[in-house]
């Protein structure tokens, strides 16, 4: 029996010694240590910012407030109060997204109540979300059709 459980650990020692090849360890931490010395010489050198979203001018705006709860949903309403939009309603699933990153952001930054977003379309076609009272900016794109559409049908 002891030579059954002697053989037993060998193999589990050979077994956790191949789980994580030492090739792929080693390839981790250099793109690791690549990507910070990249970060630290544009950091150093003063690189201007790339990817960022080209500030467009606003073709159209209406100002909504997101009201709900995670296991109610959140509904959206236009300036007068009038539901617009509901999370459980047409695959606006994203509204939830949405409303929960702007929460916590007012809550971070310690914004009391609840003051209306901007909704915005740009003459480049992108539509933006805007909270005036945290600074927060959040351009949908790339976030799927349906997704965007959430946002983007209360516009049209």
């Amino acid at each position: 029996m002891a030579e059954y459980t002697s053989s037993l650990a060998n193999q589990m020692k050979m077994r956790d010694r191949d789980m994580v090849p030492r090739f792929l360890v080693v390839t981790m931490f250099g793109l690791m240590l690549a990507t910070l010395a990249m970060v630290s010489f544009a950091k150093i050198t003063d690189q201007p910012m790339r990817g960022v979203p080209t500030v467009s001018e606003v073709v159209k705006e209406m100002p909504i407030t997101l009201i709900g709860a995670r296991s109610g949903g959140v509904v959206v309403e236009d300036a007068t109060g009038k539901e617009v939009a509901w999370s459980f309603m047409n695959k606006a699933g994203f509204i939830d997204v949405i409303w929960v990153s702007v929460s916590r952001e007012r809550k971070v930054q310690g914004v009391a109540g609840n003051p209306p977003l901007r909704l915005v379309r740009q003459a480049n076609g992108h539509t933006v979300i805007i909270d005036p009272a945290t600074g927060l900016t959040i351009e949908l794109i790339g976030y799927g059709p349906d997704n965007i559409a959430a946002f983007a049908r209360l516009l049209d």
